[in-house]
């Protein structure tokens, strides 16, 4: 009988990925292979177009894969129907993007706590704590518009981990915030996720951001290097 490891959070095994541009078929992820484990850290690096948000999606549930296998949290992924990756970004996924993807409608307090709603949770001591964290208390009731660059991206955090999930996939999360808003955010962003156990997998052209991720992976040219 198969043993799966308990603190085993994503692995992908031999999947390939590509896209049809009129006649020409694009390989993006060739036999990729890796291991994401409970507590890891790591940037995801490699040039522009060469697959990492396209990764990032697929462990999201975005994009399929052509072939290989995915498995989450000790199940086997690829061949899951919408609800069960819905059900699986609600309550396990965390995900922090360039852009934001704020929700322009609602104030501060109204995002952060929105995961909390779709999971029939109540606010505790660790929202809290992430309010504090990331010094959010005196702009709870702003709409979100009105914030910095620097805040808009402390409330998307706060609002990616306040569920607690097990793994937590950024594309980019300082790309539009200036070196020293930059290093507060991934200062952060670390710290905080250690404390809920959440995996992080982050993609960056930034050494300096990289160098706060235990492990650093490159892709190119549909392959992963370490």
């Amino acid at each position: 009988m198969q043993t799966v490891e308990t603190n085993l959070v994503s692995q992908l095994s031999l999947v390939s990925k590509g896209f049809t541009d009129g006649d020409r078929y694009h390989q993006v992820l060739d036999c990729v292979d890796l291991a994401l484990h409970s507590g890891d850290t790591i940037a995801l690096t490699g040039p522009s177009g060469t697959g990492k948000s396209t990764l990032l999606n697929i462990i999201a549930g975005f994009e399929k894969i052509d072939s290989g296998e995915l498995q989450l949290l000790g199940q086997q992924a690829q061949c899951w129907q919408d609800n069960h990756w819905s059900h699986f970004r609600r309550q396990q996924l965390g995900i922090v993007f360039q852009q934001f993807n704020l929700l322009t409608p609602l104030n501060v307090l109204d995002n952060i706590r929105f995961p909390l709603q779709l999971n029939k949770l109540k606010w505790s001591p660790w929202a809290d704590e992430l309010i504090n964290q990331l010094d959010l208390r005196e702009v709870l009731a702003r709409p979100v518009e009105t914030l910095s660059g620097g805040q808009q991206q402390r409330v998307a955090i706060a609002r990616a981990l306040i569920h607690k999930p097990s793994l937590l996939l950024a594309d980019e999360p300082t790309g539009n915030l200036d070196e020293k808003a930059g290093q507060q955010v991934m200062q952060l962003l670390c710290e905080l996720a250690q404390a809920a156990n959440t995996t992080i997998l982050m993609v960056t052209h930034s050494d300096t951001c990289a160098n706060y991720m235990q492990r650093r992976w490159h892709l190119e040219q549909g392959k992963i290097h370490e």
